[in-house]
């Protein structure tokens, strides 16, 4: 049976750094979060001026993992745990901050220098109590290595994590997630299953779409009803599409700043770790 369309959550600009404004679906003022899945931001196309100096100054993370979907341009990302690695358009990074670390990220020496245009989807992607303050790890997939699913003619859907369409994407995570990306062309029309008493969303990057017999345009995030196992789209015009589906994790959360714990106290912990100094340090 079809799952109903619970929230339609318009992405609303939101200031990240003096310099940098997304899209921000999620959390909402209709709809906080869908747990694991905490945030989600959409840096519309963007184009970098040739001789920019612009990155993200190096800040916290605790307790949950921030997922890049790179779409356009080359991303560049760094942090003090010993990761180091430039992602281009159709890759996907994975970094659990765990019990907690520094990073830098923005645009590639190559995009800073010749300029380009970029565009990305991050989410951050909650994690278990008991994983929270584990160690980090980072993991990418690159576009070539993220299998084709629910192929047909106009479809063109890459899956990064999870399964889908008897296939497995080559992320992992603590608990199950499944994310696919990707286009359908103009007045194709398909059916996505999905799992019954999971989360399940579709955000739209680009273009129109009838979900379910409702037209839903661009920056816009659809989150479902668990019950029910059926999606239908209908492509009104050639539409780039986000879908996302997890096993909910059904814990406190505390969402401030740079860290997702499960209490205020641990937030208050993770920020006064970082005034401490016990985050170590970063050069970028």
């Amino acid at each position: 049976m079809l799952k109903k369309i619970e929230y339609i959550l318009k992405g609303r600009e939101k200031q990240i750094t003096k310099e940098e404004t997304v899209l921000q679906p999620l959390p909402h003022a209709e709809f906080r979060f869908a747990n694991p899945f905490i945030v989600l931001h959409h840096q519309t196309p963007k184009y970098v001026q040739p001789g920019s100096v612009a990155r993200i100054h190096p800040h916290p993370h605790r307790g949950f993992a921030p997922v890049t979907i790179m779409l356009q341009g080359e991303g560049f990302h760094q942090d003090n745990a010993g990761h180091s690695e430039t992602i281009s358009a159709g890759d996907v990074q994975w970094m659990f901050a765990g019990k907690g670390l520094l990073h830098s990220e923005g645009p590639s020496e190559n995009i800073l220098k010749n300029g380009g245009v970029q565009e990305f989807v991050q989410l951050w992607i909650n994690v278990p109590k008991e994983k929270k303050l584990t160690n980090p790890f980072y993991q990418t997939a690159k576009a070539q290595e993220q299998p084709k699913v629910y192929e047909q003619n106009g479809v063109h859907l890459k899956l990064s994590v999870g399964e889908a369409d008897g296939k497995t994407g080559p992320l992992k995570s603590f608990t199950p997630v499944t994310i696919f990306q990707g286009k359908i062309e103009a007045g194709i029309r398909m059916m996505l299953p999905a799992i019954p008493g999971y989360w399940t969303l579709l955000y739209i990057i680009k273009g129109q779409i009838n979900v379910n017999q409702e037209s839903v345009q661009e920056h816009n995030l659809i989150i479902f009803e668990k019950e029910n196992d059926e999606i239908i789209l209908c492509a009104e015009e050639d539409v780039d599409l986000l879908f996302l589906s997890a096993q909910p994790i059904d814990e406190p959360v505390a969402a401030k700043d740079n860290f997702v714990m499960n209490s205020m106290e641990e937030i208050n912990q993770a920020m006064e770790d970082y005034k401490n100094g016990r985050f170590g340090t970063l050069n970028y």
